[in-house]
């Protein structure tokens, strides 16, 4: 595994030291690879959301869209799409 010397702000660094001190990390690198992969993770749900909204724009612009007058017919509608 490659090396990276990063420097982190005073509360970054507390907070790093709170999470290696709690036992949940054995040490700063284990912290700082999970923030990444959680930031990764937050990224691709980020861009999965954008292509939702993306395709959901489109089909109303074709017309494939239903109109919704109130909560309890949009719940219903969900709790279809959902089975």
């Amino acid at each position: 595994m490659s090396s990276l010397h990063i420097s982190l702000t005073p509360r970054l660094e507390d907070f790093t030291r709170e999470r290696v001190d709690s036992g949940l990390y054995n040490n700063a690198s284990e912290v700082v690879r999970e923030a990444l992969r959680l930031m990764i993770e937050r990224n691709q749900n980020i861009e999965s959301l954008r292509a939702s909204v993306t395709s959901g724009f489109q089909q109303v612009k074709e017309g494939q869209f239903k109109d919704v007058t109130n909560e309890e017919e949009f719940l219903q509608m969900a709790r279809e799409r959902k089975s």
